[in-house]
C-alpha cells in the first residue's frame, strides 16, 4: 500500500474506534456487560 492508503486506513480505524468507544460507554451497554461479567464470575465459583 502507498502512504495515502495507509493514511486512509488509519483514519478509518480511528473512526471505528471512536464509534465503538461511544457505544461501549453508553449506559445500556455498560449495564449489560456488567450483568454478563457478574453472571459469569458467579457461575464459575459454584
Amino acid at each position: 500500500m502507498t502512504t495515502a492508503e495507509y493514511a486512509v486506513g488509519t483514519m478509518a480505524a480511528v473512526a471505528f474506534a471512536v464509534v465503538l468507544m461511544a457505544v461501549v460507554k453508553s449506559g445500556a451497554v455498560q449495564s449489560a456487560l456488567t450483568t454478563i461479567i457478574t453472571t459469569a464470575l458467579s457461575s464459575g465459583s459454584s
